[in-house]
């Protein structure tokens, strides 16, 4: 016979069984619940950062796949040594960067310790001097000048601390270019001062002139405008890198679009003609392995006036502007740009190799200072002192570090003062030989 259980029990068993059957699809659905909810939080979560001053470090080139034909020419492999990069360590090209947090919130104003306004003063640009005055003084030198090509260089420190090498700079432009005009955009130079510094070139007979920047002249109707007026108003954050560096950097870019021609740092020796090239920019260095270009260099621009890639450079600076970054508005600058925009139609230039302005990394520099050492020595001087006067348009002395190195007798740069100069029994010739 069968127990008959009771009602309660049974009643209690039924539930029991429907809810173990029931809790796995519970879970589920309270597993989803917390899936949106964090899903919802990571979309509409914005991330406020706040002001970080970091100090100077290199910018990452951006990568960029571009399709289409390239109007870059491919380098040639003349590198006179293997390259190493500029003062900060080198960052791969293949490297990916980050998109920047999106932040509802405007950045404070950085604290300086010397105002934009303060350091363009020092500078010179920023006040009435150049107003009407920078224009009417270029288009006028050049209109009675008549001359060919025009070279643009910027000096932003002191009459007095114009060496014999920036004068020298400035000789080695006249002796492979008599017919050429020269522009040096500074503010000290275009003084009294600065006028019997020059007065022996003009007694030759060359033609050039230092005059005062007029910034906003300079920069009207470009991107550079803008940015100009935000650093004016101590909008923009100078940074820990020198505010007349990147002034230059910019200078020469605006000068080019504007006028077109070839701009020159005061570090730069001129040792053959530039007429036959247009429209190029050099590599600084080059993968050994693919052999095209690692990064190019600012030191020697050579543009048609509007030229869109000077266009594109303009741009960038105004919109990436990072003053705490070395070479960020300078080398890297027009790296990125070059990385972006190569493949693309309407923007015509070559990618010169580092042999044309850069023969010499700058971490080998020394080398070109020092004289034979041995009979070994001295033939591999013959051969390196060949080879810069066959491939190379120009060298670059690196300045920041060349600058205390002495001229040895017999040294490639012996040589090439010798080929360069003009006043060469001069003192201003001297370059501590």
């Amino acid at each position: 016979m069968i127990k008959q259980q009771h009602p309660s029990f049974q009643h209690t068993k039924t539930s029991f069984f429907g809810f173990m059957f029931l809790l796995p699809t519970s879970l589920f659905a309270l597993s989803l619940l917390l899936l949106l909810a964090f899903n919802g939080f990571s979309v509409f979560y914005i991330y406020l950062p706040g002001y970080l001053k970091s100090s100077p470090e290199p910018i990452k080139l951006l990568p960029e796949n571009l399709s289409g034909e390239k109007t870059v020419t491919k380098l040639v492999s003349s590198v006179m040594y293997a390259v190493k990069e500029e003062n900060p360590p080198d960052v791969s090209k293949t490297h990916l960067v980050q998109k920047p947090n999106v932040s509802m919130v405007p950045s404070p104003r950085p604290k300086q310790g010397r105002s934009a306004r303060q350091i363009l003063r020092t500078l010179g640009g920023s006040g009435t001097k150049g107003k009407g005055v920078f224009a009417t003084k270029v288009e006028s030198f050049f209109q009675n000048s008549k001359c060919k090509p025009r070279f643009f260089m910027t000096w932003i420190s002191s009459t007095e601390s114009l060496s014999d090498r920036e004068l020298l700079a400035i000789e080695s432009v006249f002796k492979s270019h008599p017919k050429a005009c020269l522009v040096i955009v500074s503010n000290s130079l275009d003084s009294n001062k600065g006028k019997s510094v020059l007065k022996p070139f003009l007694d030759l007979g060359f033609k050039l002139i230092a005059v005062h920047p007029d910034f906003d002249y300079i920069f009207n109707n470009t991107y550079a405008e803008t940015w100009f007026n935000r650093l004016k108003k101590g909008n923009v954050d100078p940074g820990e890198v020198s505010l007349g560096q990147n002034l230059s950097n910019l200078l020469r870019l605006a000068l080019l679009y504007k006028y077109g021609g070839v701009y020159i740092d005061t570090d730069v020796l001129v040792l053959k003609s530039f007429t036959r090239l247009r429209n190029v920019i050099s590599a600084q260095s080059i993968d050994p392995g693919t052999k095209n270009w690692s990064r190019l260099n600012n030191a020697v621009l050579i543009f048609d006036e509007n030229h869109p890639l000077l266009f594109k450079f303009i741009q960038e600076f105004a919109l990436t502007f990072d003053g705490n970054r070395w070479g960020h508005n300078g080398p890297y600058l027009v790296s990125r740009v070059v990385t972006r925009v190569t493949g693309r139609p309407g923007f015509n230039f070559t990618v010169l190799p580092p042999s044309a302005f850069y023969p010499v990394d700058w971490t080998r520099i020394q080398s070109l200072f020092q004289g034979p050492k041995n009979a070994s020595h001295s033939n591999w001087l013959k051969v390196k002192l060949k080879q810069i006067r066959m491939q190379s348009y120009a060298i670059h002395l690196w300045n920041r570090q060349s600058k205390n190195l002495e001229v040895q007798e017999g040294s490639i740069i012996h040589h090439i003062v010798s080929d360069c100069c003009i006043f060469c029994n001069s003192s201003k010739s001297s370059f501590k030989v």
